[in-house]
């Protein structure tokens, strides 16, 4: 089975809560919805951008919600005490229960 490990990094100069980083989540989300449905031709608009191209934009949108998605563990983590790293290892075993994941 194939894995790759994605490291986003904590950013500076933000002082997040957990409610205001919930809400930029939503946010990216919608950004991310909104290039798959505008770049895919689903928006009813004309495509003016090549394949190449939107899979770009739609690629870093994706990342724009994985970071603000880390941005709420650190938070988590800093402010609640959650303990990100179990809470990984417990996500793994339900993936692998599921039979997501081999062991």
């Amino acid at each position: 089975m194939e894995s790759k490990t994605l490291s986003l990094p904590k950013l500076n100069r933000l002082n997040p809560t957990l409610e205001s980083t919930a809400l930029k989540l939503m946010e990216e989300a919608g950004e991310l919805a909104q290039a798959i449905g505008k770049y895919r031709g689903l928006s009813g608009e004309q495509i003016c951008m090549d394949e190449a191209a939107v899979m770009k934009q739609i690629a870093y949108e994706l990342l724009d919600v994985a970071q603000t998605a880390v941005t709420m563990m650190f938070v988590m983590e800093e402010k609640y005490g959650v303990d990100i790293e179990s809470a990984l290892w417990e996500h793994r075993e339900k993936l692998e229960r599921k039979g997501y994941l081999g062991r």
